[in-house]
């Protein structure tokens, strides 16, 4: 999805929520959610959008409606060797657009 799709679709109310996922090396990708599915953002090359900060984040997404945003690290639990086979659920939280 890129940036002028997202913006229609938050536009018609089918976007949810925007996830900031956190990644290896401390960057983040910026998902959202339509109808329970996650929509990796694309740059106009096709490219996910990778961000370097909550701020750049927020830059990206200036113009496209207010909507929750959250950010999200995943467990680490199923990376670890001998941790237990529980289901342990991601860290989200709700961060401020602005």
């Amino acid at each position: 999805m890129n940036l002028h799709d997202l913006n229609t679709q938050a536009k018609a109310g089918h976007v949810e929520e925007l996830n900031l996922i956190a990644i290896e090396g401390g960057d983040y990708l910026i998902e959202a959610r339509v109808h329970g599915r996650a929509h990796p953002l694309s740059d106009a090359k096709g490219q996910r959008v990778r961000v370097h900060s909550v701020i750049e984040a927020r830059a990206w997404l200036q113009r496209v409606p207010d909507l929750p945003l959250n950010l999200v690290h995943w467990s680490i639990q199923d990376e670890m060797c001998g941790m237990s086979s529980a289901n342990e659920e991601d860290l989200k939280l709700p961060i401020s657009r602005r």
